[in-house]
């Protein structure tokens, strides 16, 4: 399938996929080359596919990571994911809530929006 003819919540989905497969490859493939990731509402966290590559390089390096999807809405070529996340921070194994919203053109997210919650870490974390 052409990947311009996805729909959005399709390459939202596998960009998620990439992500908690730690596929840098794959998860890079979804993004445009201009996109721009930012922290909810207007923090410009990394403007690019280098940069966005760079912040996630040692992400995935993480053992515990992991996006479990608890509910999504797509309207026209926005999506919006309702997601734990699960990461390794240097105080221990921990999750917090994350909303992101997705901007999808041609096949490409081209902006995305994470406001992420609270870190909480698992019982008996150090």
């Amino acid at each position: 399938m052409n990947p311009k003819s996805l729909r959005p919540e399709d390459v939202v989905q596998q960009q998620l996929d990439a992500y908690n497969a730690r596929d840098i490859e794959a998860f890079m493939a979804c993004w445009a080359e201009d996109a721009l990731y930012y922290q909810h509402p207007d923090t410009l966290l990394a403007s690019g596919k280098a940069e966005i590559r760079e912040r996630h390089i040692a992400r995935f390096k993480e053992p515990s990571l992991y996006g479990d999807r608890i509910k999504r809405m797509a309207v026209g070529n926005m999506v919006v994911d309702q997601e734990v996340v699960t990461r390794n921070f240097p105080q221990g194994r921990g999750s917090m809530d994350v909303i992101a919203i997705y901007e999808v053109e041609q096949g490409k997210i081209t902006r995305a929006w994470f406001k992420i919650g609270p870190c909480v870490l698992d019982e008996g974390a150090l």
